[in-house]
């Protein structure tokens, strides 16, 4: 992937603690990233800074993330922007629901290793970049 311009993520998550520390990791990883406490925070920010990737939680109060999803997606100036869930909700079924129904680009349940998230960013970013390209 051409990393000639810095990559932006947004973090939509509704715990501090866990923005700062993904925020930490992927700063120190050369990303650009910008948290956002709760969805519609979250959306305001996605549509503010069209960001590379977005990684969302789905457990919020008042909006959740599946609400944040449907209004990205029904968007068409965010559409196109990768969606990684980033959820507590580890059941089979919320992931079968992610990943085959809503069609997010990635799945990953909390607690997670710090290098499998980093490396399914890269990864989600390298498929939507090369899906880009063969589009243009």
């Amino acid at each position: 992937m051409a990393d000639s311009k810095n990559r932006n993520i947004v973090i939509v998550e509704d715990e501090q603690e866990m923005i700062d520390l993904i925020e930490l990791i992927l700063s120190r990883r050369g990303f650009d990233v910008i948290g956002a406490n709760g969805g519609a925070q979250g959306l305001k920010a996605i549509r503010e800074y069209k960001p590379d990737l977005v990684l969302l939680d789905l457990m919020m109060p008042e909006m959740d993330g599946w609400q944040v999803y449907q209004q990205l997606k029904g968007d068409p100036s965010t559409e196109n922007i990768p969606v990684i869930v980033v959820t507590a909700k580890a059941q089979n079924i919320d992931k079968v629901l992610g990943l085959h129904i809503a069609k997010v680009d990635d799945y990953i349940p909390k607690p997670f290793s710090l290098e499998e998230l980093v490396s399914r960013i890269e990864k989600v970013l390298k498929r939507s970049n090369q899906a880009q390209k063969a589009a243009s």
